[in-house]
């Protein structure tokens, strides 16, 4: 059995064990595997055991890799999802080759989306990036403006707004993740009660997962403890 495989079993017991400490179904959360920096063997060996849905970074390394991945699995379930920053310039590859985008953080960026999503794909599912813990290296939303756009992206065609992700402030105790995570379910709870029609928390890493889980996350972004640390150049 591969390294890979072994790490996907390992991280889904993880999940198994917060989901049932929360009271929450497994069937609940959607791992999401961050592929970032790693191959399409990578991706490959991790969908022979089942994976199929991950997380890409940077714009064209996610292409080559789709594009490698696709032609290696040309009748795989495979599903991609854009999860780092969007420049405005890079839009048009990522409505047309993404099934999901988490990192929504202006207007302008979800219009562009909206005008260049190919409409034989289907609405492109989107999370509001929100900057939770006010950190200036982070990208996001603030709190305080998210109503407004999540009003306004929910109108859009060719999107279907889904839901809220963040990267709070690593924390090593497990009630400081908690708290963070919280603010981001109280966030994503109000915008239902005012009638939009959210079903995702993207939220948790390697390193939070559980607290996220126990706060109500359905999407946890998975890399390092799957694939190993990473190599940046």
């Amino acid at each position: 059995m591969s390294t890979i495989v072994q790490n996907l079993q390992a991280v889904d017991a993880s999940i198994v064990a917060a989901a049932d400490a929360a009271g929450r179904s497994r069937n609940d959360v959607q791992l999401l595997a961050v592929s970032k920096t790693f191959p399409a063997e990578a991706v490959l060996e991790a969908a022979a055991a089942g994976q199929y849905a991950f997380g890409e970074n940077y714009l064209q390394e996610a292409l080559d890799k789709i594009a490698a991945v696709s032609h290696a699995l040309p009748a795989s379930p495979m599903e991609w999802h854009f999860i780092g920053p969007i420049q405005s310039n890079k839009t048009r590859p990522i409505a047309a080759s993404f099934a999901w985008v988490h990192t929504v953080e202006r207007l302008k960026i979800a219009q562009r989306l909206s005008e260049q999503r190919p409409p034989e794909l289907g609405a492109l599912n989107i999370c509001l990036q929100v900057n939770i813990s006010g950190e200036a290296s982070k990208s996001g939303v603030t709190p305080e403006a998210l109503p407004e756009l999540a009003r306004a992206v929910a109108q859009l065609p060719h999107l279907r707004l889904r839901g809220l992700m963040a990267i709070p402030e690593a924390q090593a105790q497990v009630d400081r993740q908690r708290a963070a995570f919280r603010q981001l379910r109280v966030l994503y709870d109000r915008l239902r009660a005012d009638g939009l029609a959210l079903d995702t928390l993207s939220m948790g890493m390697s390193a939070d997962l559980g607290a996220a889980i126990a706060e109500g996350a359905t999407i946890v972004r998975v890399g390092s403890a799957i694939f190993g640390s990473r190599q940046y150049e």
